[in-house]
Parts: structure tokens; C-alpha cells; sequence
């Protein structure tokens, strides 16, 4: 198989896709794409440095939807975005500049990507235990620090999040699609060796499993 000029890079919100494609794209050379760049819906639920308060859509929206009414939301946008990536991923085999790209965010469907041509793309997927991903999400929120409403919001994200990545972690047990379940203690420099190694050498004909420890 030859080497892949594309690799898709999908998973829950905070299991470390961003960190590991930043990584991996500086070791190539590679261009690093995040699906939250085509488009982001609703946003976070959480205070950020660049804003002071939640926007009350974003409020309204994790308050008036149930968990099975975010995700079946959540995955309709997705879908929506998926055109994009796929137009994103052709674009750049077709244009045959030599450079390589990485496409990350939760918007890569282990389903959707199985369909691609595998032989110039390849397809990653980052899974985590429910408190590992729970616990990064309270760290970057802020959890401990924010009142009672803002950590209903939180929650309501910590259970769509654990339901996404159920489901989705399913999905991405198929033929030729890399899973890594991502614990906590191993260093971003050796997980990202261990993807190259992977990947360097194809992705093998059935699916593989490593078990990762730091993002």
C-alpha cells in the first residue's frame, strides 16, 4: 500500500485530536485542517478567554434539548459538514502538490471515511475512557470555579460527549480504520511516534487497536 497523502483524524470533543494532529503535521510537513474551521455548532458550553459569558443560544440550546436530542443534533450538522471535508480531502489528492494534509475534529465520521479511497487516505480515530474525556472537559472549563447553571451546562456536554463517542467508537471497528484508545500517561511525543510507525507501514486489512496514553 502506498503511503497515504491524506489522514483523517475523528473522535469525542477533548480526546486530543488537535494536539496529536499538530504533532503529527509538524513532523511531516503536513497542512492541518480542523473541521471546526468549515463550521462550528453551537459552540462550548463554558466560559472561554475570548468570551465572558455563555451565549444564551448556546444555553438555550444544551438546556432544551435531552442528551438523545443533542446527539441526533449534533450528528445532523455533522452530516451537514461532511460534503466539505469530503470536497476538502479530494481537492487536495487531485491537486497533487506533493504535501501531505491532516483533517481533524469530531466531524470525521468513522463511516463516512471508510467509503474514501483508502489507498491515499487514512482514517484515525481517538477514543477515551468516559472519566478520562470527563475529566479534561472539567479541567478546560473550568468546572470546580463555575456556578450551578454553568455546570449544568457543562454536564449536559459531558453526557452528548460519552454518548458521541459510544457510539461513534462502534463505528470505527471496521476494516482498515486505526483506533487508539487514548489513556493519560503517555507522553504526545510517543504517541505520535507510534502513529507514524502505524502509518508508515499501512494500515493493515483488518481493524487495529493501540493503546495510547496522552494527548
Amino acid at each position: 500500500m502506498t503511503a497515504p497523502r491524506v489522514l483523517l483524524i475523528g473522535g469525542p470533543s477533548h480526546a486530543g485530536k488537535s494536539t496529536l494532529a499538530e504533532s503529527m503535521a509538524k513532523r511531516f510537513g503536513w497542512r492541518h485542517v480542523s473541521t471546526d474551521s468549515l463550521a462550528r455548532h453551537p459552540g462550548l458550553p463554558w466560559k472561554t478567554e475570548a468570551r465572558s459569558a455563555v451565549p444564551q443560544h448556546v444555553s438555550d440550546h444544551y438546556l432544551s434539548l435531552s442528551v438523545d436530542e443533542l446527539i441526533t443534533d449534533v450528528m445532523g450538522h455533522y452530516e451537514k459538514v461532511w460534503p466539505r471535508i469530503e470536497q476538502l480531502v479530494v481537492s487536495h489528492i487531485a491537486a497533487d502538490s506533493g504535501a501531505g494534509l491532516i483533517v481533524e475534529g469530531s466531524a470525521v465520521l468513522p463511516e463516512r471515511a471508510a467509503a474514501l479511497d483508502r489507498d491515499r487516505i487514512a482514517v484515525l480515530w481517538l477514543t477515551a475512557d468516559p472519566a478520562l474525556l470527563k475529566a479534561r472537559i472539567h479541567a478546560s472549563s473550568g468546572f470546580e470555579r463555575c456556578a450551578d447553571f454553568e455546570k449544568g451546562l457543562i454536564a449536559k456536554f459531558v453526557q452528548r460527549n460519552e454518548r458521541y463517542d459510544e457510539l461513534r467508537a462502534e463505528a470505527a471497528n471496521r476494516p482498515g480504520l486505526l483506533s487508539i484508545g487514548v489513556q493519560t500517561a503517555d507522553t504526545l511525543g510517543e504517541l505520535t511516534e507510534r502513529c507514524i510507525t502505524l502509518l508508515g507501514i499501512g494500515i493493515a486489512p483488518g481493524p487495529r487497536r493501540v493503546s495510547a496514553r496522552h494527548t
